[in-house]
């Protein structure tokens, strides 16, 4: 793809909002595009290749700060790649807590279901549980 894109057709391109590519150029993380002579936006293929960079990092859960950083690597490819496979490494390192912590409150709730007999409120397990939280 050659051709230069509007704003629109670079959202559209991408699936991004069009507030949010606005917000990654104001913040750097997507370089500035041309300007027509009526001060209208022009992107390139660069952009959506970045964009779509930028999304995948979002969606990875890549801090904004570790998002730059993947970036500025990426902008040289000729150096050892060590640098980016910390940023993967702590990244799964913080997946894994968060799993870790998800099944403990997994197994929290099933335990809380199983002792609940059902019948009323007053005599509910569930509740039981949940005013006891200490």
């Amino acid at each position: 793809m050659t051709a230069k894109l509007t704003i629109g057709r670079l959202a559209r391109a991408t699936g991004c909002k069009i507030p949010t590519i606005r917000y990654y150029e104001e913040i750097g993380l997507l370089p500035a595009p041309e300007r027509t002579s009526g001060n209208t936006r022009v992107y390139g293929p660069h952009h959506i290749t970045r964009l779509n960079f930028i999304q995948h990092c979002r969606e990875l859960g890549f801090e904004q700060s570790a998002t730059r950083e993947l970036i500025e690597l990426s902008d040289h490819p000729a150096q050892s790649c060590a640098a980016v496979t910390d940023l993967a490494t702590a990244r799964l390192a913080e997946v894994n807590r968060r799993i870790d912590r998800l099944n403990a409150l997994k197994t929290e709730l099933e335990s809380m279901i199983d002792k609940c007999a059902g019948g009323r409120v007053a005599q509910c397990r569930i509740i039981e549980a949940l005013a006891d939280y200490g």
